[in-house]
C-alpha cells in the first residue's frame, strides 16, 4: 500500500498536530514552561487559537494559524 504524501509548506503540514504547532510557532524558544501543551491550551482558551477535531483529535490548519498570527500582529501595532 502506497503511504499518502501530505502537502506541506515550509516544512508543514496543512493540517498539524499539536507536537507540530508547538514547532511552527517556537514555543521552546519563547516560553519558560517545560509543558507545551499548556501554552497551546491557554492560545486556544483566551487568544481563540484556531483549531478543528477530527476523531477527537485536535488539528490546527496552518492557513488560518498563520492568519490568526496576522490578525494578533495588526492588533499589537494599533
Amino acid at each position: 500500500m502506497k503511504k499518502e504524501s501530505h502537502n506541506k509548506v515550509n516544512g508543514f503540514p496543512e493540517l498539524m498536530t499539536r507536537s507540530e504547532l508547538v514547532r511552527f510557532l517556537r514555543i521552546p524558544e519563547v516560553s519558560k514552561t517545560s509543558n507545551f501543551d499548556n501554552v497551546v491550551d491557554n492560545l486556544q482558551r483566551m487568544h481563540d487559537l484556531p483549531c478543528i477535531h477530527i476523531c477527537k483529535q485536535p488539528l490546527y490548519p496552518l492557513i488560518a494559524v498563520r492568519r490568526w498570527i496576522e490578525d494578533k500582529l495588526a492588533k499589537e501595532q494599533k
